[in-house]
């Protein structure tokens, strides 16, 4: 069956943009300029911050948290790249099209994991301590849906080791300014159409409204993982990037594809720690309560099999058994507290010893597939407006990301996008953006929001609908409940960064939930048991944007083009 382009228009959805409660006047808030604005001081932030400056751009740097703090120190995983004597790029290429299920670009995809042992080799030079071998060789493992052992780690904490050397380059740096807890809040056009800017929360003490003004703006803000009860990413993981670029017109793409990682620790008390891949490379295995290991039933790789797979049939495994959990069984893992002490110490707080108790495991959101739709380059379908990393969709990653190839593409794409960025500035007099106007004096209704109870709700509502397994009823009922609160929040939510946040992460999950019920069929993350199959002709992008109030939805070829 031919692919074929399909158009449809969702209902009526205004997604209020937080700067309509700005309390004060624009033109009296202090303006800061540069060449370069980088929101997100994750890996692709600062590769893009660093590439760009680099190039002899001036640079700023916004950071919602510390500048450390981001979804990138978190990574417990490794850093996938062609280096190994038995291994090419076209190899790391291959498996990456292959866990994509039919909507990675090939182009896309040739470019990053040929840039990855270059990129390796920055890292090293920059400091970036790797696993070593005995013999002191780069140790390399292996994770599903990888051919060979492509995998640099620093132990369990990849992460944060790149986080620290890159941070570290960027304080460094002479043409890089860093702003630490500033909350974004909208993108700001010029009189032409063109992104300029942005307004933003300095939070400093008591939070105060700030304009940025540059030639060029890069989101790198990471995924949305806090519209989710369950998930590994940090607290500001609340689509901050996403939802912008929606306000602002830009067109976004793939959205359904949120992808699961299988294996969180889930104990009553215990923070939802990530029990990376690696573990079950190195012989963990999943066991039900009766203690039956059960992956052969699902995939031939057992363990190994995509994340996907595996994070569907513990789902599935749980439902069967009524339980809220699986098991991970380490006993065939040769010294397994010492391979993984983070781990151990964790699990010991909480009376298991991992070299004889299975612990409880159960999947969690991990990552954002789909985003902002981008080029290779980082060029969105907004003059001046670029994405860099887990907030934009390049087609690298397909309807499934294959482990590993985050950081990977945040190192790669992200200083593609800082280069390129770079190389757009024309030098000539910049445009000023239309500043917002005050929001108007709004008088007591005797209503107030509990965002902490609206947010709590939009978590359990997106876990229990909109998760490992979807519905047309399940994702209709989502949409209608997210669209009631988003209405809550443009009447009734604060200007503050709790306020923005929760703005976001509820104008973020509409559109995931109506890409999901939009795609009908099964590819990759995106799961509808009404629909379980794949559809040769739903083997095509979904793109969206909104437009005079209404969401538009459409599909777009395989290949995708950020401004076609």
């Amino acid at each position: 069956m031919q692919a074929m382009e399909t158009r449809q228009d969702g209902p009526e959805f205004r997604p209020t943009p937080p700067s309509q409660r700005l309390p004060v006047p624009a033109r009296r808030l202090p303006v800061y300029r540069c060449d370069v604005l980088v929101v997100g001081s994750g890996v692709a932030g600062l590769c893009a911050a660093l590439s760009a400056a680099d190039e002899g751009a001036h640079v700023m740097v916004l950071s919602k948290s510390a500048l450390e703090d981001g979804n990138t120190r978190y990574a417990q995983g490794g850093i996938a790249a062609a280096i190994g004597s038995d291994d090419r790029p076209e190899f790391h290429a291959g498996d990456t099209l292959a866990v994509g299920c039919g909507l990675a670009d090939p182009g896309v995809v040739e470019a990053v994991t040929s840039g990855a042992p270059e990129a390796i080799q920055w890292l090293l030079r920059a400091g970036m301590q790797f696993d070593r071998s005995p013999e002191g060789g780069l140790s390399l493992g292996r994770e599903g849906g990888h051919r060979v052992a492509r995998i640099l780690h620093h132990g369990t904490a990849t992460g944060l080791e790149l986080q620290r050397v890159l941070s570290s380059l960027a304080r460094a740096h002479g043409r890089v300014d860093l702003y630490e807890r500033v909350t974004a809040v909208d993108l700001l056009h010029d009189a032409e159409g063109r992104i300029g800017g942005l307004l933003a929360l300095d939070v400093h003490g008591r939070p105060e409204a700030v304009l940025f003004e540059a030639d060029v703006v890069i989101l790198a803000t990471g995924g949305a993982g806090q519209i989710y009860r369950e998930t590994t990413n940090p607290q500001l993981a609340s689509g901050d990037g996403i939802a912008m670029a929606l306000r602002a017109g830009a067109a976004l793409a793939d959205l359904e594809f949120v992808q699961f990682h299988p294996t969180i620790l889930y104990l009553a008390g215990a923070a939802r720690f990530l029990i990376s891949e690696v573990v079950r490379g190195a012989g963990a295995v999943l066991r039900d309560r009766t203690g039956a290991a059960f992956m052969a039933e699902y995939h031939p790789d057992r363990e190994l099999a995509p994340r996907d797979v595996v994070s569907r049939a513990i789902f599935r495994r749980m439902v069967q058994t009524g339980d809220t959990h699986v098991y991970l069984d380490f006993s065939a893992v040769a010294d397994a507290a010492a391979r993984f002490p983070a781990l151990a110490r964790i699990t010991r707080e909480f009376g298991i010893d991992i070299r004889k108790d299975p612990i409880p495991v159960r999947p969690a959101v991990h990552y954002f597939v789909g985003g902002v739709l981008a080029d290779l380059e980082g060029r969105s379908s907004q003059e001046g407006l670029w994405a860099a990393g887990e907030c934009a969709s390049t087609g690298f990653h397909g309807a499934n990301r294959l482990g590993s190839n985050s950081l990977l593409e945040g190192l790669v794409h992200g200083r593609m996008v800082g280069r390129a960025a770079a190389g757009s500035l024309g030098g000539g007099t910049r445009r000023r953006f239309l500043l917002p106007r005050p929001a108007p004096a709004r008088s007591a209704v005797g209503a107030e929001l509990n965002l902490t109870d609206l947010v709590y709700s939009l978590k359990s509502l997106m876990w229990r609908q909109v998760g490992i397994e979807r519905t047309a009823a399940g994702l209709s009922d989502a949409l209608e409940r997210i669209g009631q609160w988003d209405s809550y929040l443009a009447r009734l939510g604060p200007f503050t960064p709790d306020g923005v946040e929760a703005v976001n992460m509820v104008q973020v999950a509409y559109l995931v939930a109506r890409a999901a019920l939009f795609r009908e069929e099964s590819r990759g993350t995106h799961f509808r048991t009404d629909y379980p199959h794949s559809d040769e002709a739903w083997r095509v992008h979904t793109r969206l944007h909104c437009d005079a109030g209404r969401l538009r939805l459409h599909t777009a070829p395989a290949v995708l083009e950020a401004r076609a």
